[in-house]
């Protein structure tokens, strides 16, 4: 049976499209909404263009009240019946109470070796620390940030000239050939990870 994924993003979704155009042919899922906490994400506006169901929840009126707005996610959700939910991009932090609700059907791309450099600004500490190769990793999502089981990660060399812009460059390349391989995978009930070189 087909999975059906929600996909979440909060800008362009540039990791949304490589999915979406991925789904396609004999693959096991099909995107059924993109949702985003932004109405003018450039991904929404994609996704529409596609004929893609999308859902906003702007998460500004709950001033902070996490489970508030997380209700609002799940109440959009339940309008399309995902079978699972791929973050791609989606800039909010989720508490517990919406990831153990979506354990172990929830899935993330973080742009770091994990578990190296939860968090933000991953380029710039990978230079910053010396490391020789750098990359990035999907995940399960668990309540603790960028943790949870790794299902694949991409790596590759990271060359003398490299600034944490050109590197992030790079790295959303390994990007959209990473999420498309174990999505496709994972969406298969198969989660035995997926490792690439770049």
């Amino acid at each position: 049976m087909t999975k059906r994924v929600a996909i979440f993003v909060s800008g362009g979704g540039s990791n949304m499209r490589a999915l979406v155009e991925d789904m396609t042919g004999d693959h096991p899922a099909r995107a059924c909404v993109v949702l985003s906490n932004n109405a003018d994400a450039g991904g929404i506006a994609w996704a529409r263009a596609r004929g893609i169901a999308t859902e906003v929840v702007d998460h500004r009126p709950f001033s902070g009240d996490r489970p508030a707005f997380e209700a609002a996610l799940n109440s959009a959700l339940d309008r399309h019946s995902p079978d699972m939910i791929c973050l791609a991009g989606f800039m909010r932090k989720l508490t517990g109470g919406f990831t153990d609700h979506w354990a172990g059907r929830m899935i993330n791309i973080h742009p770091s070796l994990l578990p190296k450099y939860k968090g933000l600004h991953t380029h710039a500490r990978a230079l910053e620390a010396g490391d020789t190769q750098h990359g990035c990793t999907v995940h399960e999502v668990t309540a603790a940030l960028d943790d949870g089981p790794i299902l694949g990660q991409a790596s590759l060399t990271i060359s003398q000239d490299d600034t944490p812009d050109t590197l992030a460059a790079r790295v959303l390349t390994l990007e959209h050939q990473l999420y498309p391989a174990v999505l496709r995978r994972f969406a298969a009930d198969d989660c035995s990870p997926v490792f690439l070189q770049g």
